[in-house]
């Protein structure tokens, strides 16, 4: 198996629902050829089922979360927030340079840059290090930004047609979470 055709960038963005369950699938996808991918998620800390599965696919597939247990929005975004999402950014760099994994996810990079936790110089300067070096990176999360798309070589955007959400119904357990 040779694993040099590796080292794009993708970016999964947009209103609609299935960022975060693109980007896995493409894990489970990579795990099922044998591959390693790390996962770093910001602005999650929560018993979510991508994490009560990854007991089963250790070692191949390792899950790290960056954030409080309670949800934030851009208005509540604390210093603890930022400090969480730059040992992130700092765990992620860690994992490129030591484990060399050959699928990376940031997931919920865009939004932690959009609330303004993290600097988009900061991650397109982690980008422009370890593209096309043999790991496949995906960065999740609505309100991508345009640098963050120009350096993409693949961009998927989602967009909510209809969602039950807006009939107030909340999030489901082994849904959404």
């Amino acid at each position: 198996m040779t694993k040099k055709h590796l080292g794009k960038v993708h970016v999964y963005t947009g209103d609609g629902k299935g960022k975060t369950t693109a980007a896995l699938g493409l894990a489970l996808r990579a795990v099922g050829r044998g591959y390693k991918v790390v996962v770093v998620q910001f602005m999650k800390k929560q018993e979510t089922g991508e994490l009560m599965v990854l007991e089963k696919l250790k070692p191949d597939l390792e899950i790290h979360q960056f954030g409080q247990e309670e949800f934030i929005s851009i208005a509540s975004a604390e210093e603890k927030d930022k400090a969480l999402a730059r040992k992130g950014l700092e765990f992620a760099s860690r994992v490129m340079a030591e484990q060399k994994p050959d699928m990376l996810i940031l997931d919920e990079i865009n939004v932690a840059l959009h609330f303004k936790l993290l600097d988009v110089a900061e991650v397109k300067k982690f980008i422009d290090k370890w593209r096309g070096k043999g790991t496949e990176i995906i960065l999740t999360g609505q309100k991508a930004s345009s640098d963050l798309i120009e350096r993409a070589d693949l961009v998927t955007e989602m967009k909510k047609v209809k969602h039950y959400f807006d009939k107030k119904i909340k999030v489901r357990e082994g849904i959404e979470y």
